[in-house]
């Protein structure tokens, strides 16, 4: 069994809403995330997907300490971090770095990348300067940029290599666990898949672990291992990244799959369509019990919307789903799975 580097346990947090202007009052809050629990082993690439607002982002600063957590226990490397102050967590911050969505608002454009990405060395004294420059030009070249970038300013670059000055600055301690928020979907499709096949590299070279958060499952199950999916602050199903797409078990993670378009309009139709009705629910006063069920298409009423389904296992010990009535059987026909092998054997070829 490999070694498990970070244990979450409850993580919750709660944005207080208030009223009043001199004098204010919490009268609310808006359950970002509201219960996660996982385990990820090192070396291991955990997908993290959900519709827009239902807590990843939140969870992955909440994870490295960015924004401090509600409730929950964090541990990492056998050590519960939750609780520590900012300056505890400095000799922990050298072992986790984050990549994040926007390539360009993450980067000070007023310096030039050479300080960019030496900045966290400096910080926590590694090296001397002139060592710090020749760190910084072998990270670019690993990245797959030119050394003489060092002078360069963010302005100066595309989309996709501001991204890789971002991974570079993420590599410059080297980390153990690199938290990925949605690194590609601000790039074209064809830089994307040259940015994941750099951080699987990575990940190969380094010894890397990551949490990589998306909203594209196809991205997602290029590069994980394993596949959580969230719905209003919850995790709803978690499972292997091959048990996930083949064989999903709870409603929210059919309907997202049936979204997914098939670069082939026959088989495109030969699908049967999982449409959910109404929207998403406001997070500061959530559903009762299942929180997807005014969604679900296999609500039943008296027992999904007054017991509170909890992750249990429903097709191996690896494969949990919180829902009541799962999924026996995924809405795919058989030509769709035969072409799903096909890629998946040609991806991984």
């Amino acid at each position: 069994m490999a070694d498990e580097l970070l244990v979450v346990e409850g993580l919750k947090k709660h944005f207080p809403v208030t009223r009043g202007i001199i004098f204010q009052r919490q009268i609310d809050a808006v359950r970002a995330v509201d219960g996660v629990s996982f385990t990820l082993n090192e070396g291991e690439t955990l997908g993290v997907v959900g519709e827009s607002g239902c807590g990843k982002s939140t969870m992955a600063r909440c994870l490295l300490k960015l924004i401090e957590p509600s409730e929950g226990k964090i541990v990492f490397r056998g050590r519960d971090i939750s609780k520590l102050s900012r300056r505890e967590m400095r000799p922990l911050r050298r072992e986790m770095m984050m990549v994040f969505q926007d390539p360009y608002a993450s980067l000070n454009v007023r310096k030039r990348v050479g300080f960019i990405v030496a900045e966290a060395l400096e910080v926590h004294g590694i090296a001397t300067p002139a060592e710090r420059k020749r760190r910084v030009q072998s990270l670019l070249e690993v990245v797959g940029l030119n050394p003489e970038h060092y002078n360069r300013f963010p302005h100066e670059f595309s989309g996709g290599q501001r991204q890789r000055i971002g991974i570079a600055r993420a590599l410059a301690i080297n980390p153990t666990l690199i938290v990925c928020d949605e690194p590609v979907s601000a790039l074209d499709v064809s830089v994307q898949a040259q940015i994941l096949n750099l951080l699987k590299d990575l990940q190969r070279e380094f010894g890397l672990t990551y949490i990589f958060i998306a909203h594209d499952l196809n991205v997602v199950r290029h590069i994980s291992d394993r596949v959580m999916v969230m719905y209003l602050g919850k995790p709803v199903e978690l499972a292997s990244r091959t048990e996930l797409y083949t064989a999903p078990k709870h409603p929210y993670t059919g309907a997202l799959l049936a979204a997914v378009p098939i670069p082939d309009p026959a088989l495109g139709r030969l699908r049967q369509r999982v449409v959910l009705e109404g929207d998403v629910p406001n997070p500061i006063n959530p559903p009762s019990a299942c929180n997807f069920h005014p969604r679900c298409p296999r609500f039943h009423e008296g027992h999904c919307d007054v017991d509170t389904p909890e992750l249990r296992n429903v097709a191996g010990h690896a494969h949990t789903a919180a829902c009541h009535y799962p999924l026996e059987k995924w809405p795919m026909t058989p030509e769709e799975i035969r072409y799903d092998r096909s890629r998946t054997a040609a991806v991984g070829s």
